[in-house]
């Protein structure tokens, strides 16, 4: 088991209020993507589900949500959901406890509802109290695609991601610059894949 791809029980049973997957005993698949909006990434990403007609959960980084007003307004009239994804997608270790929360807070003008996903998807046990208070649900995943690695090749993050998917899975992808090259080719390759396997998508309510 590549535990990057999928995290192992151990991480999940110390993080007991976060989402990690959805119900093991429906065939039901939940797509997310982080780190944007961006035109040409986030764009293609919308056409692309209009064509499956699928629907799927944007964790956003508020920045880009503040500088491209016009995608967000696209995602949300077009069906998606989308989570705060933290303002300039701050890691935890990277900054101060008080820093880490405002960063996320400073977001939350831009970015509708009340899911959140850490940045980097690092998280703290100490942190976990505040953010319940403060976070509607903390979502991370149960396969990443890991389309951010410029080590893997396309190939290997298709591999990634029909490997490990099962039922309930919550699917990462990055609507990225930095993914581009291997999410351009993994992400349609791995839906008519998944169709095929007779999965159905959901997206995670706001």
């Amino acid at each position: 088991m590549n535990w990057k791809v999928q995290p192992p029980k151990a991480l999940r049973a110390m993080f007991p209020h976060t989402l990690w997957r959805g119900k093991s005993d429906e065939k039901t698949l939940y797509l997310t993507f982080d780190d944007g909006p961006v035109e040409k990434e986030t764009s293609w990403v919308m056409n692309l589900l209009d064509e499956y007609q699928l629907k799927a959960t944007f964790f956003c980084v508020g920045e880009n949500a503040d500088n491209n007003a016009h995608l967000m307004k696209e995602l949300l009239s077009k069906g998606h959901s989308v989570g705060n994804h933290a303002y300039n997608h701050l890691p935890a270790w990277k900054c101060s406890r008080k820093a880490y929360f405002s960063n996320i807070e400073k977001a939350k003008p831009f970015i509708p509802g009340g899911l959140f996903r850490p940045p980097h998807g690092q998280l703290y046990p100490w942190y976990m109290k505040e953010l319940k208070q403060t976070q509607k649900s903390i979502v991370m995943w149960d396969v990443l695609s890991m389309d951010y690695d410029n080590r893997l090749s396309k190939h290997d993050v298709l591999n990634n991601v029909l490997q490990y998917t099962r039922n309930g899975s919550i699917l990462l992808f990055h609507d990225s610059k930095k993914a581009w090259e291997r999410m351009h080719y993994a992400l349609p390759a791995s839906l008519d894949h998944l169709l095929k396997e007779g999965y159905t998508f959901k997206k995670l309510e706001m």
